[in-house]
């Protein structure tokens, strides 16, 4: 706890967020008094990290949850503009700020923001970034939407200059639609990849190459640009910036910060870095897949301006440990392993599948994928999730979550997952399909053997299917 002034007092509508949670961190460490609201129950790891901080999360959402005394009410972006709690903030004449606002004004001032943005890659990046600079001994601050390895809680306010922050694009709160990142002033602004994603918010490519424009035109002359190389998108949203831009890419001439001669290995990878104008070193990451690789080259691009030498940069990106879902290894029942992660794009979905035939070459990959976001259920998308699924041995894939909603008329079109499923079982793979996560465990257990990785892919808990799975094969087994 800092020391000053008293404590002010905050309350957190929709306090639970992937976001949320990790500000009410900052604001506790920073001396602050933080009430807030959910929908509950909670799970974890949200519902582990309020408790730790001692906080109170009363059943949202409801007038009479609004205390007396409260100075500024912070709003999830989760909740609408009906939301009962904001109403009576409002009533009450009561400072209501967003997430992104309320981290800008509080957090942000005297630090030099490291904003880590684009379709893919966000959360591995920024806590990769946050863990070259922490293990360098530049105590930054951060906040990361995901649960990392190497650090106790996905945010800190730390000492140092840096301050590093996914930037996500999503919707700030009920009353501004434009992405978060546009309310962080990055002085370094990393940029992973441009597609189109967040189909509820955005009408198409266009729209989202926009936001990520507004984005680079917010990076001062003297600051920095890190950008993915060899990417259409990016070469047409990095057009009018005004700031330094270094690219970084896999064996590209072209790039300022490349890597070559990359050796991919079961736990990981090693490859030299290579910075024009600076001596090269070999690196190892203990993170599978090519996409890691560039992740790795980013947050080195955007970690070595804070004057980070060779030797530091090698140690972190070998003790970097990662982020929770992705990748992560759930369990191992009956000789055949569970792996939980957050891939939902057709390009997640790629790489994260690529990864893992390097990660365990010469086993079955089974690949069980939840179209769960508005996006990543449309119609469009089905060749592409044709082409990525293919690289699985066996897939099973899920019920569109929001295939109701996709389905309307005038709406885009939900996915045709029986028709996916046929035009995988006509490239020779084991296919199958189903309502629920239930009904896709009874539907794949049987078809499982020793040896077996199974791959579950989903943006959200996919109805504990990676706990029932484990479940299933370990009752097979014991018959």
């Amino acid at each position: 706890m800092s020391s000053g002034p008293p404590s002010r007092h905050f309350y957190l509508i929709a306090i639970g967020g992937t976001a949320m949670t990790p500000l009410a961190g900052l604001l506790c460490e920073k001396g602050e008094t933080v009430l807030g609201s959910d929908l509950l129950p909670l799970y974890p790891p949200m519902s582990d990290r309020l408790a730790a901080l001692g906080l109170t999360v009363l059943p949202g959402f409801r007038a009479e949850n609004l205390p007396s005394g409260v100075d500024r009410v912070v709003v999830g972006n989760l909740a609408g503009k009906d939301n009962p709690e904001l109403v009576e903030a409002l009533a009450r004449g009561l400072r209501v700020t967003s997430m992104p606002e309320t981290l800008r004004e509080e957090i942000l001032p005297g630090r030099h923001p490291v904003v880590i943005a684009g379709t893919h890659g966000k959360t591995t990046t920024t806590a990769f970034t946050a863990w070259l600079l922490a293990s360098a001994g530049r105590a930054p601050g951060y906040l990361i939407g995901g649960e990392p390895r190497n650090f106790p809680s996905p945010s800190v306010l730390g000492t140092g200059a840096a301050f590093v922050i996914e930037g996500d694009e999503y919707s700030t709160s009920y009353a501004d639609k434009g992405p978060k990142f546009l309310h962080y002033a990055p002085r370094t602004l990393v940029l992973t990849s441009v597609e189109f994603d967040h189909a509820d918010l955005y009408a198409d490519l266009d729209a989202v190459k926009d936001a990520f424009r507004k984005g680079v035109a917010l990076v001062p002359e003297d600051g920095l640009i890190v950008a993915a190389a060899g990417d259409r998108n990016i070469d047409d949203v990095l057009a009018g910036a005004g700031a330094r831009v270094v690219r970084y890419g896999l064996e590209d001439a072209s790039a300022d910060v490349a890597a070559w001669n990359v050796v991919r290995h079961g736990d990981g990878a090693s490859f030299d870095v290579v910075v024009k104008g600076a001596e090269p070193f070999r690196a190892e990451i203990a993170l599978s897949g090519l996409h890691n690789v560039a992740n790795a080259l980013a947050a080195v691009a955007a970690a070595r301006p804070f004057g980070l030498t060779n030797e530091e940069l090698a140690r972190g990106l070998a003790t970097f440990s990662g982020v929770k879902r992705r990748q992560e290894e759930r369990g191992t029942a009956g000789g055949i392993t569970v792996i939980d992660d957050f891939a939902h794009h057709p390009t997640a979905v790629r790489t994260t599948l690529d990864g893992l035939r390097h990660r365990y070459p010469g086993r079955r990959l089974v690949a069980v994928f939840e179209p769960r976001s508005i996006t990543a259920g449309r119609a469009e998308f089905r060749e592409p999730y044709r082409d990525a699924l293919a690289l699985a041995d066996v897939v099973a894939i899920a019920r569109p979550f929001h295939e109701e909603r996709l389905s309307r008329p005038g709406g885009p079109g939900s996915l045709d997952v029986p028709a996916l499923i046929g035009e995988l079982e006509a490239r020779g793979l084991e296919a199958v399909t189903g309502d629920s996560a239930d009904a896709l465990v009874a539907a794949l257990a049987p078809r499982l053997r020793e040896g077996d990785v199974v791959l579950v892919m989903s943006s959200g808990s996919f109805g504990g299917i990676h706990d029932k799975l484990l479940e299933a094969v370990a009752v097979t087994q014991a018959i």
